[in-house]
């Protein structure tokens, strides 16, 4: 079979022939249609992450498809069954935080960027029906870290102020999709004025470009302060979303696309009673709830650009310029 092959530090990596895997146990077969790309995938080709498998690991944690066979253990009658994969592997018994196994499909384990691949059966879930098979791969990962974010850390309510840092990203535009169907009050940054404008039109009510050094002081003008700020870039701008929370709110984060180190007043922290929180992926259960919530409320991802597998340099150099808005797609079959 084709598949996005990344072999480790300094070495070539691309579309390659790698075996076709067979599934055993409980696993399936799935025959993927679609994939599509985040950050960790970009992330292990600049960083040379550390690959476990002397032949190299599939990328991708996002994919949709067909199961097209199954181990000895699953049931025959999922053959045929058209599936979104939830990319959180193992997480544990603590919903509060994922346990030791944990990991994340697409390295250590193989994942999505290929033609076929085998997958625990408690991994697969139906495709929701009003998707197609490219919006479908743009909700699990994405999907998942926006809605764990949003509910299960921030514990957002209905009606309250939102700021959410860097719209433009796939978790980003979740977050502002689920905290806008669920009738929070949304604003966002990015220091593209044309992601912005294109917010605006997914339901942001105010924007805010943080390339402007008094965005911060535009933002607390119009708001009064936000309840919950979902912040996926760190960096040097964190302390001002400390001082954009009122009191009692809360920031959850869950990337450093800014920046790994962080500064500010703790006094602002603990005077204000504050909350801050991290969060990565989320629990089976939340990935049902989200794919509930998309299938209810008939949310559909915003997809950038569909390249094929072939093409899969080119897509993983878009979202290295940082130009996208939504979600870049692999197409597979």
């Amino acid at each position: 079979m084709k598949a996005l092959v990344f072999k480790g530090k300094d070495l070539p990596w691309g579309v390659t022939d790698f075996p076709k895997p067979k599934p055993v146990k409980d696993q399936v077969l799935v025959k993927l249609k679609t994939a599509a790309i985040n950050h960790r995938d970009l992330w292990a080709t600049l960083e040379q992450a550390s690959v476990m498998h002397k032949d190299g690991v599939v990328l991708g944690s996002d994919g949709c498809g067909v199961v097209e066979d199954v181990g000895e253990d699953a049931d025959p009658f999922l053959v045929g069954m058209e599936v979104v994969i939830n990319p959180s592997l193992d997480w544990g018994k603590n919903p509060a935080v994922q346990g030791d196994t944990f990991r994340i499909l697409g390295n250590p384990d193989h994942g999505t960027m290929a033609e076929y691949i085998v997958i625990s059966k408690k991994n697969i879930f139906e495709k929701p029906e009003h998707l197609s098979f490219e919006q479908s791969a743009a909700v699990p990962l994405s999907g998942l870290t926006a809605y764990r974010a949003l509910f299960s850390k921030a514990r957002l309510r209905a009606q309250e102020k939102v700021l959410i840092t860097g719209i433009g990203g796939g978790a980003a535009l979740w977050a502002l999709q689920l905290a806008s169907a669920y009738q929070a009050r949304v604003s966002v940054t990015s220091g593209n004025d044309e992601k912005l404008s294109r917010a605006k039109a997914l339901g942001a009510l105010n924007t805010y470009n943080y390339k402007n050094q008094d965005w911060a002081e535009q933002a607390a003008k119009a708001s009064g302060g936000f309840d919950v700020i979902i912040d996926s870039a760190g960096g040097s701008d964190f302390e001002k979303l400390v001082d954009l929370c009122v009191p009692g709110g809360r920031i959850v984060n869950f990337g450093r696309t800014a920046g790994s180190t962080v500064s500010f007043d703790l006094k602002k922290l603990f005077y204000k009673q504050i909350s801050l929180f991290g969060t990565t992926m989320g629990t089976r259960d939340e990935f049902l709830s989200l794919l509930e919530f998309v299938e209810s409320r008939k949310l559909v991802p915003v997809v950038d650009q569909v390249f094929p597998l072939a093409d899969a340099k080119q897509a993983f150099e878009r979202m290295k310029e940082g130009s996208q808005f939504g979600k870049i797609v692999l197409k597979i079959a």
